[in-house]
């Protein structure tokens, strides 16, 4: 899924991983996986029914160096193999969306693209000063690179 225009903030990062796009999927799509690669992700759990399809949500788990926290998250787009999309605060809140889109290159190997970006702002986003935006931001993008080489390591040390 892309970025819509009126989109506060956006970036995408994209890394080649010698895995097939529905494996990649699969790890992604499991929420309770994503500490293994994510910087400050730490896990989730499903909302009681939940299954990962479209709609459902699920509580994500998150942790720096100053803070834990958890954020309510709803599904966007589950199409296996092709795009997990979710998005905290749900679809109607829109604040901070999270995309991983699947390119197959090969059977064994697949582009992976994060996405990220910012409808509106979250309650702790709207109390940030403009230079801690900012700085969330920075580290943001910083994460992203991070998660996708952790995603590639740990998807090709598991083919």
């Amino acid at each position: 899924m892309r970025p819509p225009s009126q989109a506060i903030v956006s970036h995408e990062e994209s890394i080649e991983i010698a895995a097939p796009a529905r494996t990649l999927y699969d790890m992604v799509s499991d929420i309770s996986r994503m500490g293994e690669w994510s910087p400050e992700a730490t896990g989730g759990h499903w909302a009681d029914g939940a299954t990962g399809v479209a709609g459902d949500w699920f509580t994500g788990s998150n942790r720096t160096s100053e803070r834990a926290w958890e954020r309510d998250c709803q599904v966007a787009t589950a199409d296996p193999g092709r795009d997990f999309t979710f998005v905290t605060g749900g679809l109607e809140a829109s604040w901070t969306w999270w995309s991983y889109e699947f390119e197959p290159m090969s059977e064994t190997s697949t582009t992976v693209t994060e996405r990220w970006w910012i409808i509106n702002k979250s309650p702790a986003m709207e109390a940030a000063t403009p230079e801690q935006f900012a700085a969330r931001t920075a580290y943001t993008l910083q994460m992203i690179e991070a998660t996708l080489a952790a995603l590639k390591e740990r998807a090709e040390a598991d083919s």
